[in-house]
């Protein structure tokens, strides 16, 4: 792993992170592959999720209409207040094992970024919901979600929310939904059209983990390189019992990162941003990376 690792860096980070997609078509799950060397990539890396093994339940018709953003309350309460949080038992590595090292500039920081800021906005309209207010339809459905994870603990409440998220959204690209080639969407946007593709199902994972009572050093979102479709994808990553378990919208099984000999670690994303995932002594390799190709 640590090899293929150091080996990739450079070459898969540039690529497009998943192909498109539009729920019509499916892939077999991917299986181990051993490393192709890949052609140069584009400067810019998108999110835009393959075709999924696993389709959502068709539903009904749905008109895509932005969410009414509330104002703060004016007790200044968010959801993260009102979590009941799984302490980790112990401070484990990153997913995989590998180091990482701060991202300091580029697109796939200020897509990120801009991304935090509307979870911020959404935890407020989640808030206000609790207190009673009126409440989007979107917002109900993921609180209840959120809720459901809160009422168990450990490798259940994981199981649930991944389940049901997976669930909930129809696998729809970028392209096919929004008519541009890269999409990052908040949970109650994705909830709103109820589509979204494979960084639109793991960012509400993440949200709703945490939210749910996952500790926020426990929850990452990881770019991984699934060298068996010659794509990049999105994914969350839940420190359970002094391991790493990840979430696939592709599957609703439970994997731990070291039983992924398909995905090559790319990137790691969370409140402290973005990193880029190295091996031991492949630091001075990525300085050959300039910031702005991210």
């Amino acid at each position: 792993m640590l090899a293929r690792v150091a080996a990739c860096a450079a070459l898969f980070l540039l690529s497009p992170v998943c192909s498109g997609m539009d729920g019509s078509t499916a892939l077999p799950r991917p299986q181990a592959a051993a490393f192709v060397a890949q052609q140069p990539a584009p400067d810019v890396p998108r999110l835009d999720t393959p075709v999924e093994n696993q389709t959502a339940p068709q539903r009904d018709a749905y008109v895509a209409t932005p969410i009414a953003r509330a104002e703060p309350a004016d007790t200044g309460a968010a959801m993260s207040n009102e979590r009941q949080i799984e302490r980790p038992r112990s401070r484990e590595p990153e997913p995989f094992g590998l180091n990482a090292k701060p991202v300091a500039a580029g697109e796939i920081l200020t897509k990120w970024s801009g991304v935090v800021a509307e979870i911020r906005a959404d935890d407020e309209v989640l808030a206000r919901c609790r207190e009673g207010a009126s409440c989007p339809s979107a917002a109900r459905r993921f609180l209840a979600i959120i809720d459901e994870g809160r009422a168990r603990n450990g490798r259940a409440r994981i199981g649930i929310i991944n389940r049901a998220i997976n669930l909930a959204i129809i696998p729809t690209s970028d392209v096919a939904q929004w008519g541009v080639a890269d999409r990052w969407s908040a949970p109650l946007e994705t909830f709103t059209t109820r589509r979204g593709d494979c960084e639109d199902y793991a960012i509400a994972k993440y949200v709703a983990l945490r939210a749910a009572g996952v500790a926020e050093e426990d929850v990452k979102l990881v770019v991984v390189r699934d060298t068996a479709a010659e794509e990049n994808h999105a994914m969350v990553a839940v420190r359970l019992d002094g391991g790493w378990i990840i979430l696939d919208n592709r599957s609703l099984a439970l994997v731990r990162d070291n039983e992924m000999s398909w995905a090559t670690p790319l990137l790691v994303l969370d409140d402290n941003g973005v990193r880029q995932f190295v091996a031991p002594g492949s630091i001075a390799k990525l300085q050959e990376i300039a910031p702005g190709s991210f």
